[in-house]
């Protein structure tokens, strides 16, 4: 199991904020979560998260998204439809999960992410990925 603050990449942190259900990192085009044991993960705390990377890395700029999925937490894949009507955007989703719980709600959330979500067995493959495809959509943006 990996966390954020033990990996290199860690040094490009732009910010952290730790709530009373996780702890989030903000890097250049990146959010990784880590949830606390036993949480919820429902639209309160996507339109909190939402804000605060509006706040810290703009509202305009391509954003992905990786869970790390250290402990075991709730999701109500049903919010995904409240994020996409409050005109929500989120390029690339994924989740890292190092047992078959945090690969239990993957299912339903695939039915309610209009994109595909992407799923790692290791936190710095996924962050690989994200930053690759941030970069490409970034490039495919007009001069």
């Amino acid at each position: 199991m990996q966390r954020v603050k033990d990996l290199q990449f860690f040094k490009t942190i732009r910010e952290i904020r730790e709530y009373e259900f996780g702890v989030f990192y903000f890097f250049n085009g990146l959010v990784i979560s880590e949830m606390k044991e036993g949480e919820i993960f429902d639209w309160s705390v996507a339109e909190k998260i939402i804000g605060v990377a509006n706040e810290v890395l703009g509202k305009d700029e391509p954003l992905a998204y990786i869970s790390n999925r250290i402990h075991n937490y709730s999701i109500v894949p049903t919010d995904w439809l409240k994020f996409y009507k409050h005109h929500n955007q989120l390029e690339f989703y994924s989740v890292v999960a190092y047992n078959q719980s945090g690969l239990a709600s993957l299912v339903l959330e695939n039915m309610f992410f209009r994109n595909n979500i992407r799923q790692f067995c290791n936190l710095e493959d996924a962050i690989k990925w994200s930053l690759n495809e941030i970069n490409k959509k970034i490039m495919e943006q007009p001069g």
